[in-house]
């Protein structure tokens, strides 16, 4: 129902911002809701397509493309050569990606944060740090 709730308000602010919210962009709000992880716009596809079997793959890529552009998504490259979407109610995580075994960590914001003021008072950078992969060896690989 939590996630229901949270498409139902990301639909209203579409509305809001004059967008409509079709069958389709509700569909797709629902599956990246409903995702207990970070999806790609082909899982979102088909399970779209369970009730709505006519629509198409462009139909989801432009809507995670407005979505990400208002900001109620994240898209990140989490390597494999797709990118994959994440409801960003959800909160601000990282990744750390092992390139050898391709086991993920999942990691807080607060450790970037030091990266995130290196970088305003080294370079006058004002870094948009919301949701990083970072690829390198886990542990387990490194032995």
């Amino acid at each position: 129902m939590k996630g229901l709730k949270r498409s139902k308000e990301a639909g209203e602010a579409l509305r809001e911002l004059g967008y409509r919210l079709t069958p389709q962009r509700q569909l797709i709000l629902t599956a990246l809701q409903e995702s207990d992880d970070h999806i790609s716009a082909e899982e979102i596809h088909a399970q779209v397509r369970v009730k709505y079997p006519h629509v198409n793959i462009s139909t989801v890529y432009r809507t995670l493309e407005l979505l990400k552009n208002l900001d109620l998504v994240t898209e990140t490259d989490l390597g494999g050569r797709r990118f994959r979407y994440h409801y960003a109610d959800k909160g601000h995580h990282h990744h750390l990606i092992c390139e050898r075994c391709g086991n993920t960590i999942e990691t807080a914001e607060s450790p970037f944060l030091s990266l995130k003021r290196t970088l305003l008072m080294e370079y006058g950078f004002k870094a948009s740090i919301s949701h990083l992969a970072i690829f390198g060896r886990c542990a387990r690989c490194q032995r």
